[in-house]
């Protein structure tokens, strides 16, 4: 919907300071503080996604401005994105599939009674890796949406196998166990209709199996439920009153370590935040990614570059900060793709630009002219302000969040229990309004009860439920093409991402030999 008041050419200068009055409107910044409060109440619920979230806007913006339309979405996905970490925090439930990835570290320190400090750290990592990602949309939208033109489906095949592969060789105990992990998961996806044949896998004949397997009660399943059998298992009648904490030092009864400073943190790690920051904003305009790649890539490059790889996995804070950094920076560059080609960098992109079509703003190279299209560049300009807008209303928000969230875990088990479970009965019912999710859910709960009881992990699994099917997808796309082997590699991104696959496999086994070589010479 255009502003009558706006003239028919302006400079970009006249354009930025349009953008900026309308997104500093009381009316707007109202929305945008409500789209705060809503994003974080639903991102902190499992099961409710930042895609569900933004989706249930919808209706609402029929009654909005353009640019409070596109600020509900954007505050919305931010606050959301790092909501889902705290119950994954508190009770090792992701609240986004972005969160899977670090789950395990954050829940090992609440078992320490630190719970504050991966909170803190994702809360401040977050905000630090958003406002790279609205830096680079702004900078770079145009350079950036060119390299992420030249994916073809032989580029996004190597794309979700790199993020697969990262997934798998985090796995803090065993490489092979992650492997294993990543197939089961990939198994999974199979179930249902073939995404290009439309052929029917793995659904012993029921109807219900036609869908697949929706990767959001899985995941609630496999972490939720899992855990609520560990606790289960391990009350006795001693201790059924106590609460979800075990016993931790004086010191550390606050939630944190005495001399623990996350703005220290931050300083210390300004390299390795540019780094992950810059890998979520490249991963986040390529068509398809998202947080959840960023996530894992980032989280697998912190640890392949940190002094002490051996606390990934089991309370790793420097792997959070560079997760969340990743997942946050992603959400502002996905918006490349989807301004300068029209193309969804993740799903909740493409329920933007459905918005924008609604609004009758259409996306493209144009959306950036100011003299033929002025509304649609002060538009743009206003999804830059409202960005930063909403990555520093997140601090404040997070706080309390954080806060409020971390009473959870004095409530006692006997108590707490049921309520996750009911939560979990939810989430995975909320999505489709469907009794089978619950038992998909429940089904997946005992599955990742046995997988810990072996030690295998399960945040590969979920990895696998939701990049197998495109994987598949993007390989029978191109062995549709051309069949070759060589077609796969027949561009040099092609071939650098092959190689960094190939590099992340066989690199822990040469520098085991090399070590054991020059042990034996000396």
């Amino acid at each position: 919907m255009a502003d009558p008041a706006l003239e028919p050419t302006m400079t970009a200068r006249e354009a930025i300071v349009t953008a900026l009055t309308q997104v500093t409107d009381v009316t707007t910044l109202a929305v945008i503080a409500a789209s705060a409060v809503y994003g974080i109440f639903v991102g902190a619920i499992p099961g409710l996604t930042a895609t569900m979230a933004v989706a249930l806007l919808v209706p609402l913006t029929f009654f909005l401005s353009d640019v409070q339309a596109i600020a509900a979405i954007v505050t919305t996905v931010t606050c959301s994105i790092f909501a889902g970490d705290i119950p994954a925090t508190l009770v090792r439930i992701p609240g986004t599939p972005a969160s899977a990835a670090y789950a395990s570290d954050a829940y090992s320190l609440t078992q320490r009674g630190r719970h504050l400090e991966p909170l803190s750290v994702s809360l401040v990592f977050s905000v630090i890796g958003g406002l790279f990602g609205t830096v680079v949309l702004a900078a770079a939208a145009p350079q950036l949406a060119r390299l992420a033109g030249e994916f073809t489906s032989y580029e996004n095949f190597w794309l979700y196998a790199l993020g697969l592969t990262c997934a798998a060789i985090v796995s803090h105990d065993s490489r092979l166990k992650g492997a294993l992990a990543l197939l089961v998961g990939m198994l999974l996806a199979t179930v249902g209709l073939g995404t290009d044949y439309s052929v029917p896998r793995l659904t012993f004949g029921s109807d219900h199996l036609i869908t697949g397997i929706n990767f959001i009660p899985a995941m609630i399943g496999l972490f939720g439920i899992s855990e609520v059998l560990r606790n289960v298992l391990g009350l006795s009648d001693r201790d059924d009153a106590g609460d979800m904490r075990p016993a931790v030092a004086d010191g550390a009864a606050k939630g944190r370590e005495p001399g623990f400073s996350v703005r220290r943190l931050a300083r210390e790690r300004w390299l390795s935040i540019l780094r992950s920051s810059s890998i979520g904003s490249v991963i986040g305009m390529l068509p398809g990614a998202g947080a959840d790649i960023a996530a894992w890539i980032a989280y697998a490059v912190s640890k392949r570059l940190s002094p002490n790889p051996k606390e990934y996995g089991s309370g790793s804070l420097e792997g959070i900060g560079d997760a969340t950094g990743a997942n946050n920076a992603a959400l502002g560059s996905a918006w490349i793709p989807a301004l300068v080609f029209g193309i969804p960098g993740d799903s909740v992109t493409a329920i933007a630009i459905g918005v924008l079509l609604m609004k009758n703003i259409t996306p493209g190279p144009k959306i950036f002219d100011t003299t033929d299209n002025p509304e649609q560049a002060v538009l743009a300009f206003a999804i830059y302000a409202v960005f930063i807008v909403a990555n520093l209303l997140l601090i404040p928000i997070g706080w309390f969040a954080i806060h409020g969230g971390s009473l959870l875990i004095r409530v006692p088990r006997r108590i707490l229990l049921p309520v996750i479970v009911l939560f979990c009965l939810i989430g995975s019912y909320a999505m489709n309004a469907s009794y089978f999710d619950v038992w998909v859910m429940l089904v997946m709960g005992v599955l990742g009860f046995v997988l810990e009881a072996f030690r295998v992990p399960l945040g590969p699994v979920v990895l696998g439920i939701i990049l197998g099917g495109e994987l598949e997808h993007r390989f029978i796309q191109s062995i549709t093409k051309d069949a070759s082997a060589g077609a796969f590699l027949g561009s040099p991104i092609s071939v650098v991402l092959a190689s960094l696959i190939l590099l992340l496999w066989v690199a822990p086994s040469i520098s085991a030999m090399w070590r054991k070589l020059r042990e034996r010479d000396a």
